[in-house]
């Protein structure tokens, strides 16, 4: 019954979505039927239902209920709790409902705290948002039943891929949806504003906590990913453009570019249109994303749909809604007014100059993506992998990072170079000092270098803009952007310097051997057969020490799942200050020996650390603009209210 009543809700979800779109339509093009009050009930119980759709599919898998279709193909009895229940959105049509849980819940969250907009505004935005959600309802319905009975039940489960049976799956895809969820609200935000010609600070104000939010959890799911790819695929990358890995990448730029438009929008009344356009580019990347993973036309083990009616079904929706948003934008993009001008030399001029760079950026990685697999269709086998994407990228990434660090310094509309240089002292000198110790070292390639000096730089230059603040008193939106520009200074220093230092060493050893990777000596004890709930391993007991010192205990793994069969390699992992040591068991040769890979990787960690401080900054400036925007709210209805008892 659990099953049928998850179904009844999903269609019920599904019902409620075509009723919000049609009382929207209805309420922009006849206001005098009073249909337009029904939009934002409708929004929140159309939520609430797909709450209880995604629920009941949790409890199912909980439960290992063999006779639905998707628990039999990705779970089993004894696979480990938190994989149950992360198994839920593990596969194709649970990840699905999972997106139009989200975005449901984002559209009922509108409905209930936006009162900024224009009412007409309002109802446009919803009716975006229920267009959008309609199309996923009927791809889940039609193609994708996460409902769907088995004629008898299975006698036990496939299990989950166990690659994806790790911790990081329970963050990874969630953080990651609610970011491409929180890109199709401000996407209905601007289809909603070209429909009621209502492109404003208003309109940038209500969009800005959605993008942000959005752009946070981009941030932490992307960063999450690369951490669970880097530690568990056992290849000692935590990058590697995989198509999949740019089909979450793309909406982060977009993103991004966004995220600074709109503050502009918000502030100082200009970048109208280009906003707009963002807007619809963002949630497109997201779509695109989508196809990409769930079509069929890649490989990996992201990718969980293989069906071409599934991969023909989103392409269709990416063409209605993204075709339909361009046209309507191309139409109404005249009758959005210019804004108001600002000078080259301005923190505007660096905003524009920094998300075209963003924009030049995402569109290389569009093309590297796409080439290989339009190539391919024409019966052409082509590779494109990180000789094209990181010069490519570099080209736009430096010139932006350079502007990057004078941004932040620049005044609104228009300021002084000579004003500015001042405050570039210290980055410039940490610029020369990074320089000069990169000449030093010698052996360092073009790029790591331009990335170690670029990270001094803007470390410091992030600083700057609390230079006589009082710390106190400096709004929070200053502390997250300064938080946000160091992180990526950190982020981009952990980068450069695993790209520049790194050791790896690939050895044959027996029992009782030593093996030196960079500063780091391994000595393999033994290897002995373990196991878990639902494997068998290998597993290396090893010891290691850094330049002599204490020995640390190390375990890598060699692993068998059962159900599904599969080997995986368990890295395993020393942590210190100044970087990691990697290490993975591989198998045993003829004569007894074996293989080890072992990687020094120093100041990996920060790449992470970085990231970890970028969605911080985010957080920051989020709850500033947020605790801002109740306070201009509280003050308007307090003056309302003053007026109102005057007038009595």
């Amino acid at each position: 019954m659990i099953a049928e009543f998850g179904l009844a809700a999903l269609w019920l979800a599904a019902a409620l979505a075509a009723l919000q779109l049609f009382a929207g339509v209805m309420a922009l093009t006849r206001p005098g039927e009073g249909l337009g009050a029904a939009v934002r009930p409708v929004a929140v119980v159309q939520g609430a239902l797909g709450v209880i759709a995604f629920a009941a599919l949790m409890v199912l898998f909980v439960r290992t209920d063999l006779s639905v279709k998707l628990v039999a193909m990705s779970s089993h009895s004894a696979k480990p709790f938190i994989y149950k229940l992360a198994g839920t959105w593990g596969n194709h049509e649970g990840s699905m409902l999972l997106w139009v849980t989200v975005m449901g819940l984002a559209g009922a969250f509108v409905a209930l705290v936006e009162k900024r907009l224009p009412e007409r505004t309002m109802l446009a935005t919803l009716a975006g948002q229920a267009f959008v959600s309609l199309g996923f309802y009927a791809f889940l319905l039609i193609s994708s039943n996460p409902f769907e009975r088995l004629p008898t039940p299975a006698p036990e489960g496939n299990g989950l891929n166990p690659l994806l049976q790790d911790i990081g799956l329970a963050f990874h895809p969630p953080t990651l949806y609610i970011g491409y969820v929180g890109l199709s609200v401000a996407f209905s935000f601007a289809i909603g504003a070209l429909v009621t010609r209502e492109v404003g600070p208003a309109f940038a104000r209500a969009m800005r906590p959605w993008v942000l939010g959005a752009w946070i959890f981009l941030t932490i799911g992307i960063a999450a990913g690369s951490y669970w790819a880097y530690y568990e695929l056992g290849w000692g990358g935590w990058w590697f453009w995989d198509p999949v890995e740019n089909a979450s990448l793309m909406p982060w730029l977009a993103a991004t570019a966004l995220l600074h438009s709109v503050s502009v929008l918000a502030a100082r009344n200009a970048l109208r249109a280009w906003t707009v356009m963002l807007g619809v580019v963002a949630f497109s990347m997201s779509m695109v994303g989508t196809f990409l993973v769930r079509s069929g036309i890649l490989t990996s083990v992201h990718a969980f749909a293989v069906d071409p009616e599934r991969g023909s079904f989103i392409l269709g929706l990416l063409a209605i809604n993204i075709g339909g948003a361009l046209t309507l934008f191309a139409v109404r993009a005249v009758t959005v007014t210019e804004g108001k001008r600002f000078a080259p030399f301005s923190r505007e001029g660096a905003l524009v100059f920094n998300n075209v760079m963003l924009s030049a950026v995402l569109g290389i990685v569009l093309f590297g993506t796409l080439y290989p697999l339009i190539a391919e269709a024409m019966g052409a086998q082509v590779s494109v992998g990180p000789p094209y994407f990181n010069p490519m990228s570099a080209l736009f990434v430096v010139p932006m990072l350079a502007v990057l660090m004078v941004g932040p310094l620049l005044r609104w509309r228009q300021d002084n170079p000579g004003r500015v240089g001042k405050l570039l002292i210290l980055p410039l000198v940490a610029i020369v000092v990074a320089a000069g110790a990169m000449v030093i070292m010698g052996g360092v390639g073009v790029l790591p270098a331009l990335g170690i000096v670029l990270a001094a730089g803007l470390a410091f230059a992030s600083l700057m803009p609390l230079r006589g603040r009082s710390l106190k008193r400096t709004p929070l939106a200053i502390w997250g952007m300064v938080v946000a520009h160091f992180g990526v200074a950190v982020s981009l220093f952990g980068m450069a310097s695993e790209s520049a230092f790194s050791v790896e060493k690939l050895v044959a050893v027996r029992a009782g051997d030593s093996a030196q990777v960079g500063p780091w000596k391994v000595n393999l004890k033994t290897v002995q057969p373990v196991a878990g709930p639902n494997w068998t391993a290998l597993e290396a007991d090893m010891t290691a020490s850094y330049k002599g010192g204490a020995r640390v205990a190390i375990r890598p793994q060699s692993r068998s799942f059962w159900s599904p069969p599969q080997q995986t390699a368990e890295s395993a992992l020393v942590t210190r200050w100044n970087g990691q040591l990697y290490a993975v068991i591989g198998e045993q040769a003829d004569d007894g020996r074996w293989q080890l890979r072992l990687w020094w990787k120093p100041f990996v960690t920060l790449i992470w650390y970085g990231a970890l401080l970028i969605a911080l900054g985010g957080l920051l400036a989020l709850i500033g603009r947020v605790s801002s925007d109740l306070r201009r709210i509280i003050a308007r209805e307090k003056i309302a209210y003053r007026r109102e008892r005057q007038g009595r």
